[in-house]
C-alpha cells in the first residue's frame, strides 16, 4: 500500500487531518501529485450525510488536477511528469451498453466513484482528492491541456461537464438561445461554455444582483424570475435551459420560457419534482436531466476549454482552510468556486491515522 496525507470528515462541515493509504499500482494505474482540487456542493451533502464515528473515513473531493508521478507496466497514454485531470468517476465496467456508447456515468453496472465509492477490484472504499496522492485507472484520467491553469480547470472536471453534456446532447450552437438559471459554480460555467458554443445566452436570476458578473461572463442579458412581466414577456423565448438550482423548486415558470420543441435540463437538484404534463404538451417540450459526463465528453470539454479560453471563476486556499471553504459554501459566499492547494500537505505537522 502507498502512504499519503489527506482531509477527512470530522463534523458536518468540517474536515480533520488523516493518514491514507492508496492501493499499490496495478499495470493499468497511474499515480498523481494532487496538486489542485475543487470544493463542491456534492461534497457538502457528503459530509452532511456522513456518520460521525464510522469506521471508513469520508476523504472529499472529486474535481482535481495534478502530475503524474508513476505508471503501471500496462500504462501507454502518460508518463511521469504529465499533467492530468480525474473526475469523479474513477472506474466503470467499459462492457455494457451504456460504456459502449460512451456514458460510462451511466454504467449499467455502477460507475465507481472518486469517493464513497467501492473499487470494483478489491472491495474496498475509494477515498477522495482531499489528499495528495491519488492512485486511478489510465481510461479516467485525462490529459490537462497546457494552456489551462490547473488550479482554475480542476472544477471543469465536475461542474464543467455536468453542464458541458446537456449543451452538447441539446445541440447547443449559433443559432440557440440558452437561458442559464442560477449563477453559481455550475452556472457560470453554463454560461461561458453556452457562449463560447455561439448561443445566444441569458441568465435567469432572482434579483439583478449578478447582472454584472452575468454580463462580463458573456451573457447578452439577464431575466429576473422575480419580475413577472419579465417573465411574461420572455414566454418561449428560449430553446434550452440549463437550470443549475440546487434546491426543490417550481419548474412551471421555466417550462413557460420554453419555444417550440424547447428542452429544460434539470442539474442541479437531485430529488423529487412534480411537474403538470400541460406544461410539457403545449410546444412539445420537453424535460430532461443529466450527471457528470462520460469519457468523450470529458476530453472533448477539455479541449474544447482549452480552445476557447474556458475556465471557472475561483478562490483558492491552501487545504488547510478546508473548513473555511466548506462552511463558506454552505452560505453560498463564493464566486464561484473554492478550489485547495494541497501543496501545503507536504509539510512536517502530524497527522492523525487512518481507522
Amino acid at each position: 500500500m502507498r502512504s499519503t496525507r489527506g482531509w477527512a470528515a470530522a463534523g458536518h462541515s468540517t474536515v480533520r487531518p488523516i493518514a491514507l493509504e492508496r492501493r499499490d499500482l496495478r499495470p493499468d494505474d497511474l499515480a498523481v501529485r494532487v496538486d489542485y482540487c475543487g470544493v463542491c456542493h456534492s461534497d457538502l451533502h457528503a459530509l452532511h450525510a456522513h456518520t460521525p464515528g464510522s469506521a471508513v473515513p469520508l476523504v472529499p473531493g472529486h474535481e482535481f488536477t495534478g502530475v503524474v508521478t508513476e505508471i503501471g507496466s500496462a500504462v501507454r497514454r502518460f508518463a511521469v511528469g504529465d499533467a492530468v485531470a480525474v473526475g469523479n468517476i474513477v472506474d466503470a465496467c467499459l462492457a455494457c451498453d451504456m460504456c459502449a456508447a460512451g456514458q460510462e456515468n451511466f454504467c449499467r453496472e455502477f460507475p465507481t466513484l472518486t469517493y464513497g465509492g467501492t473499487d470494483r477490484q478489491d472491495g474496498l472504499p475509494t477515498f477522495g482528492a482531499f489528499a495528495r496522492e491519488y492512485v486511478v485507472r489510465e481510461e479516467f484520467a485525462y490529459p490537462l491541456p497546457e494552456s489551462l491553469d490547473p488550479a482554475a480547470a480542476a472544477p471543469l472536471l465536475c461542474a464543467g461537464i455536468t453542464v458541458w453534456e446537456p449543451l452538447r446532447t441539446l445541440g447547443v450552437g449559433p443559432k440557440t438561445r440558452v437561458a442559464v438559471v442560477g449563477l453559481g459554480g455550475l452556472g457560470h460555467l453554463a454560461v461561458r461554455l453556452a457562449v463560447a458554443l455561439g448561443a445566444e445566452t441569458t441568465v435567469i436570476s432572482r434579483s439583478a444582483d449578478k447582472a454584472d458578473d452575468a454580463h462580463r461572463l458573456g451573457a447578452q442579458g439577464v431575466l429576473v424570475s422575480t419580475d413577472a412581466d419579465a417573465m411574461s414577456a420572455a414566454r418561449g423565448r428560449f430553446d434550452v435551459i440549463i437550470d443549475t438550482v440546487a434546491v426543490a423548486h417550481d419548474l412551471a415558470p421555466y417550462l413557460a420560457l420554453l419555444a417550440l420543441d424547447g428542452a429544460l435540463s434539470q442539474v442541479g437538484y437531485l430529488g423529487r419534482i412534480s411537474v403538470d404534463t400541460m406544461d410539457l404538451l403545449i410546444g412539445r417540450k420537453k424535460l430532461t436531466s443529466a450527471g457528470s459526463g462520460g469519457r468523450a465528453h470529458t476530453a472533448e470539454l477539455l479541449e474544447f476549454c482549452a480552445a476557447h479560453d474556458v475556465v471557472a471563476d475561483i478562490e483558492l486556499l491552501p487545504s488547510s482552510r478546508a473548513d473555511e471553504a466548506l462552511e463558506r459554501l454552505a452560505r453560498g459566499d463564493v464566486r464561484y468556486r473554492f478550489v485547495l492547494g494541497m501543496g501545503d500537505l507536504d509539510d512536517d505537522r502530524p497527522a492523525a491515522a487512518q481507522p
